[in-house]
């Protein structure tokens, strides 16, 4: 006997899996299910997501624009950080799972329900991050996760429980892989990517063109920052969504910011993903540009010392936490001065910095040039030097006896 259960708030796609969780939630709680869908740039067609949840038995649909919040609220602070997973990934997915549970939890309480659930498996990241976001929000949530529940475990077996219930979904059979898109990325999962070895076909990527087929012209653009986040392309002062849907038409059309990765999972297990990540790699590209020109030394090895664990926690889902807070607070403080902007060049796949300007630039071209200059006694660096080799100079001769 299932625990009683009243009201649900389901994060709902209206895909396979989503739709076969709403009625069977319904049938197994004998609850009522309010879905929650937020639009964070996923370029899906949402209009028909109210009319399908309803005839599917939810009783009331919510259907949230997130993209603006998502932005500028998550991707951006992450990129302050120059955040990257295992050196690769650019955490597409991962700073979106915060985002949907917060929005969720907030209808929940809303509607007055006592329990939410989620479509992710019983093997993945996500799970986690919706968990752990759900938990940190409200200790006493009930949450249900039917793949760790039910005895629907292939694709057969949904394809025949909507069957049998007239739910009707699109069958995605020639897309034998997963995916997951929104404003930062898209990302290819499973099906015939299981085999690290095997390459992706070319029909896969969505955002990007092929390298080889990009334009044989390079382009220039320009990208202004102010304290580290991004405010306008080209002189155009853009809000943080359109600048972002920007940065993806411009990358996209030079096959910039694809990556193939087999990352390491949170839950222990290696998986392999496909990722196409266009603005998103210009943004970094351009921001560890300006970072170089307006950063202190010493404040930046710092950072950049923290920055995988910064990037380990958004991956397993630890944003709503106090350490994460803590660690944003000095992310944010190291990027008082990251103004400016930065020139680069698209081309083939590549993005490379041209040229960097800023009021509070800590580069001087008189401290650091190779000709005769009054701010620098070349002949100081001998003490240094050997103040530095003291420790070098004592063991070897004590080893010398």
């Amino acid at each position: 006997m299932s625990e009683k259960v009243k009201k649900v708030v389901l994060a709902y796609s209206g895909g396979l899996d989503t739709s076969v969780i709403l009625k069977w939630l319904i049938e197994t709680y004998d609850c009522e299910v309010v879905t929650f869908s937020a639009d964070i740039g996923q370029e899906e067609e949402l209009d028909t997501l109210e009319e399908k949840a309803l005839n599917t038995g939810a009783v009331k649909v919510y259907i949230d624009d997130l993209k603006e919040e998502f932005v500028r609220d998550f991707v951006f602070p992450a990129f302050r950080a120059n955040a990257i997973y295992e050196g690769q990934y650019l955490l597409g997915t991962s700073l979106a799972r915060p985002l949907i549970a917060k929005r969720q939890m907030e209808i929940a309480a809303m509607e007055g329900a006592d329990a939410v659930s989620h479509g992710a498996t019983g093997k993945g990241n996500d799970q986690v991050r919706f968990e752990l976001a759900y938990y940190g929000i409200d200790p006493a949530i009930k949450i249900i996760a039917p793949w760790r529940e039910w005895d629907l475990n292939s694709r057969t077996a949904l394809m025949a429980f909507a069957d049998k219930h007239g739910i009707e979904v699109i069958s995605t059979r020639k897309k034998p892989y997963s995916t997951d898109r929104n404003l930062l990325h898209i990302s290819y999962e499973g099906g015939i990517l299981e085999d690290p070895w095997q390459s992706p076909t070319e029909d896969i990527f969505t955002l990007t063109v092929s390298p080889k087929k990009a334009p044989d012209v390079p382009e220039t653009i320009e990208i202004a920052f102010e304290k580290g986040d991004p405010v306008s392309v080209n002189g155009d002062r853009l809000p943080p969504a359109k600048l972002l849907k920007m940065l993806n038409v411009l990358g996209g059309r030079h096959g910039i910011g694809r990556a193939d990765i087999v990352e390491n999972r949170f839950v222990g297990m290696k998986s392999r993903g496909v990722y196409e990540t266009p603005g998103g790699t210009i943004l970094r590209t351009a921001h560890l540009a300006l970072e170089s020109i307006t950063m202190d030394r010493e404040v930046m090895h710092l950072r950049d010392s923290f920055v995988p664990r910064y990037a380990e926690m958004i991956y397993y889902g630890f944003w709503f936490t106090p350490e994460m807070r803590i660690m944003q607070t000095m992310v944010d403080e190291t990027q008082a001065e990251v103004s400016g902007a930065v020139r680069l060049e698209l081309y083939k796949g590549n993005c490379t910095v041209l040229g960097r300007k800023s009021d509070r630039s800590l580069y001087n071209e008189d401290f650091a040039t190779f000709e005769d200059d009054a701010v620098y006694s070349q002949k100081d660096a001998e003490g240094f030097i050997r103040l530095n080799a003291l420790r070098l100079r004592i063991r070897k001769m004590l080893e010398k006896g």
